[in-house]
């Protein structure tokens, strides 16, 4: 079950950074766009459904398997 759990957190902190790096990009697109600059809004509304949703999803189902996990793991001794 440890191993479990370790590599689900591995991969739920590269969800994490996949998910800061499409909030920044849909920040600084939309500021750019207000500039009258065009840094890939439409790309990134393209990608909303069939990639963006999906990551976030994940987290979000990854980060309740996890809580899952630790209630199941026996406590560590602390000394």
């Amino acid at each position: 079950m440890q191993t479990i759990g370790f590599w689900l957190n591995k991969a739920l902190m590269i969800d994490l950074f996949l998910v800061f790096f499409f909030f920044a990009w849909f920040a600084l697109a939309v500021i750019a766009e207000q500039l009258h600059l065009h840094l890939g809004l439409s790309v990134w509304q393209s990608l909303w459904q069939p990639l963006i949703q999906p990551i976030l999803g994940i987290m979000m189902a990854g980060a309740i398997f996890s809580g899952i996990i630790s209630k199941f793991q026996s406590p560590k001794s602390k000394t």
